[in-house]
């Protein structure tokens, strides 16, 4: 157990740096091989380890591999250990599984690009961050992979450096991510004054007692343990672009496809619901900060898929549908059901990813384009990507028949979806209520445009440049196999896995890794509320699905006539309700404001005008003078010393 676990992280981390280090060496097919192959590795060890954790004896679901003592000062002593218990497991299988699938599509999508081997590095790089991040024992080595994946992330987002909007979206991302950190530092700073830990267990220990105690902070009197806990979400809320921290996630999807799906999918973007799940044990001792958490989410989920409604890029109608998804997951882990927040992000992992390499198909297939207004009738080109593209859409709808063999029948997310919105209910809290209202919402929002880019894409006729269209053709079987592998996962994986998360065995599946009372008692609400509640979602659903029918395929004349009768509306969701402006106009613009003022009247008019410009200048134009005495005539250096002698003598006669 103990070396697989320890393959499972090195192995990704070994792969990078030969494929890294040795490009020039070892050429574009052996990086390919070794980077695919370290991946491969490391997801069959993943399930050997989920099994061993997850369905073994309760006192076999902790794991923790000590590698060596990282930091020892004072009563501070960090060791670098790798701990392994179901929450650890289940994020294993989603990275490494996820991740394996991502280097093996690269191999048929990045077939033509010159950077072919630091592409696979920076993947491999990634994964070994992300791995670092969930096999984390203590808050820094957590924070270490937490900054890893932001790093490896920035280089692959912008990938293409030669291309100026991959480049600002790389800067983007990791500003606004600084932000957050920030926050989550700040956060880490306080829980380690509060306990005089930053080991987990000793934490977990404390936290009855950390969630006494008061913070006094510039004349303010605090709760400790809420303050640390919403610092801490700050972090969350940069890593997982929820509302406010969200704008580089969509600007993200000018790097390459496969990174949309790998970062911005499956595991980056999920580590913020991952830290909360976490760190769980704190989270349900601040019920202010849960109740943060809740509305943020409710809010990311229903705003971000507004704005999906409105999108015509195929990769960033995804990516908002990523947005949204991880507002459920917060709600969801708000309102004190974790492990539903963690069903989702396992099921979520499968068709967000198939639905971003399923875009990748198409973007492929049609030379690079990404605009659905210039695609249509794809599927006579691509029938395989079409069918798998819409298991992962009716999967993202939640789509399922509800009741069929106790929990129904139905794709990944009719499960996942469904048990998050049953619990936000079942709490019966005011905000709970507004959780599940618009999360409901936002399940109708969400089937309507999940099917607006099925049917602009693959329906009716080709709207775009027809040389394109007779060379159109779909992806080889390196590309396809990937999307046979999600195309199960997002099949099968919420029907499989149901009662391991949310059903009768959690409980022994989870052990203790999760906040098991709070999580025990919402779980009991979720499986006792009205019938009602639990068919809204998929009605919301279906009526999605019927409205985008009828807009796109029945009456194609539809979505003009609505957008000029609802011009502001639509406005305000195609701008993404003008976020960027606002920050443009409140942070950016007074920013750069103040550093040209610093620039021109600070640096320019005062320390240049002074120093190199005034001061300097006239010492150096003094100097060009008496440099000219340095003649080497006899005669002159004779005079010099007259003027200077009758200088003294003047000087004397005057002052007596």
């Amino acid at each position: 157990m103990d070396l697989a676990i320890k393959l499972i992280v090195l192995l990704p981390l070994l792969a990078a740096a030969i494929a890294g280090l040795f490009c020039r060496v070892i050429g574009d097919r052996p990086a390919q091989i070794v980077t695919c192959s370290a991946l491969l590795i490391a997801a069959a060890l993943s399930i050997f380890v989920f099994v061993k954790i997850g369905f073994g004896p309760e006192n076999a679901k902790l794991v923790v591999v000590k590698l060596f003592t990282w930091i020892d000062s004072g009563t501070l002593d960090i060791a670098w250990s790798l701990r392994v218990d179901t929450l650890t497991a289940v994020m294993l299988i989603v990275v490494t599984g996820v991740s394996s699938m991502v280097h093996v599509y690269s191999i048929g999508y990045m077939a033509e690009d010159p950077g072919i081997p630091r592409f696979m590095s920076y993947l491999s790089l990634f994964t070994f961050f992300m791995l670092m991040l969930v096999t984390s024992d203590n808050l820094v080595q957590l924070f270490f992979g937490w900054e890893g994946v932001g790093l490896a992330s920035y280089l692959l987002i912008g990938f293409w450096y030669d291309k100026p909007s991959a480049n600002a979206a790389a800067i983007k991302a990791f500003i606004v991510n600084r932000v957050g950190d920030f926050g989550f530092a700040l956060g880490i700073f306080a829980v380690w004054m509060l306990s005089g830990s930053v080991n987990f267990a000793e934490i977990f220990a404390k936290a009855p007692e950390i969630a006494q105690m008061r913070i006094y902070f510039l004349g303010m009197d605090l709760p400790a343990l809420e303050t640390a806990c919403l610092l801490l979400f700050v972090g969350a809320m940069g890593k997982s672009a929820q509302l406010g921290l969200h704008t580089w996630l969509p600007d993200a999807m000018e790097g390459p496809t496969p990174v949309s799906a790998l970062i911005h999918a499956a595991t980056m973007v999920t580590a913020g619901v991952f830290m909360v799940c976490r760190l769980s044990p704190l989270f349900e001792l601040a019920p202010t900060a849960s109740m943060v958490v809740t509305l943020i989410g409710a809010a990311t989920a229903f705003f971000a898929a507004t704005i999906g409604l409105t999108q015509f890029d195929i990769k960033r109608v995804v990516a908002y549908s990523t947005c949204s998804q991880l507002g459920y997951m917060f709600f969801a882990a708000g309102v004190g059901s974790y492990s539903a927040a963690m069903f989702h992000l396992t099921t979520h992992a499968f068709f967000k990813a198939l639905l971003f390499l399923g875009s990748g198909s198409v973007i492929m297939a049609l030379h690079h384009e990404q605009d659905m207004r210039n695609m249509g009738g794809v599927k006579e080109k691509t029938p395989q990507t079409f069918y798998l593209m819409w298991i992962g859409t009716l999967a993202l709808s939640g789509i399922g028949i509800p009741f069929l063999l106790g929990n129904g029948i139905g794709f990944a997310g009719f499960y996942s979806k469904d048990i998050m919105l049953e619990s936000a209910y079942g709490v019966h809290t005011t905000v709970g209520l507004i959780a599940f209202w618009l999360g409901t919402i936002a399940a109708g929002l969400t089937a309507f445009y999940s099917t607006r880019l099925m049917f602009m894409t693959f329906y009716g006729r080709y709207r775009g440049d027809h040389h394109t269209w007779d060379h159109a053709h779909e992806s080889p079987a390196v590309v396809l196999i990937p999307l046979y592998v999600l195309g199960a996962g997002a099949a099968l994986s919420g029907f499989i896995a149901y009662d391991w998360f949310v059903g009768h065995d959690w409980q022994h599946f989870w052990g203790n890794s999760i906040a098991v009372k709070a999580t025990e008692e919402v779980l009991h609400h979720a499986h006792e509320v009205p019938l009602w509640v639990k068919l809204a979602p998929l009605v919301f659903a279906l009526s999605g699905i019927a409205v985008s029918y009828m807009y796109y395929i029945a009456m194609p004349w539809l979505p003009d006539a609505t957008i000029r009768r609802f011009s502001g509306l639509h406005a305000l969701f195609y701008n993404k309700w003008y976020f960027d402006e606002i920050y443009d106009a409140l942070i950016v613009q007074p920013s750069l404001r103040i550093g040209r003022f610093f620039w021109k009247k600070g640096d320019g008019a005062t320390i240049d005008g002074l120093g190199a410009d005034n001061i300097a200048a006239r010492a150096q134009d003094m100097a060009g003078v008496l440099m000219r005495f340095q003649s080497g005539y006899l005669y002159h250096y004779a005079f010099v010393m007259l003027v200077g002698v009758a200088a003294l003598v003047t000087y004397f006669m005057f002052v007596r």
